[in-house]
């Protein structure tokens, strides 16, 4: 299978299958004799794991040791169980971080008087970090 025979069949970019391959996370494929990228059927296995890996948020670290877990199916499950609690613990602190987020950006919408731009509230909470009701919503990475 070429790369956009693959790229439609796991619902991947070319160029995300590109950067998997190169950080490892996707073999080296074969090649044909002019040297386009032919994949088997376990290609677009792993690529679907790895796409709703990180749909559910796995960094690509966790999701190159899950795949190497995968290589030994008589394993115990452990080392898996552990990191999808570890993953599990991070979108439940992202969530509170959004919550406290949503919170905080209401509370600058509710101060909003109308007016002009030089007595905007919520301009002056913007420039002034002091002005937020509490300190638990940034700088912190929220990405999802």
């Amino acid at each position: 299978m070429t790369i956009g025979r693959i790229s439609k069949a796991a619902g991947v970019k070319v160029t995300t299958i590109r950067y998997y391959e190169s950080i490892g996370l996707m073999g080296t494929p074969d090649r044909s004799e002019s040297g386009q990228r032919l994949y088997g059927s376990d290609a677009v296995e792993r690529l679907s794991f790895i796409r709703h890996a990180r749909d559910l948020g796995f960094a690509v670290d966790s999701i190159r040791d899950l795949i190497a877990l995968q290589t030994t199916p008589e394993a115990d499950c452990a080392a898996i169980d552990a990191a999808a609690r570890r993953q599990l613990a991070n979108v439940r602190e992202r969530i509170a971080r959004l919550r406290a987020l949503q919170s905080e950006l209401e509370r600058m919408v509710r101060s909003c008087e109308g007016g002009v731009i030089a007595t905007c509230a919520v301009l002056a909470s913007l420039a002034d970090h002091d002005q937020c009701a509490s300190d638990d919503h940034g700088p912190r990475d929220l990405a999802l």
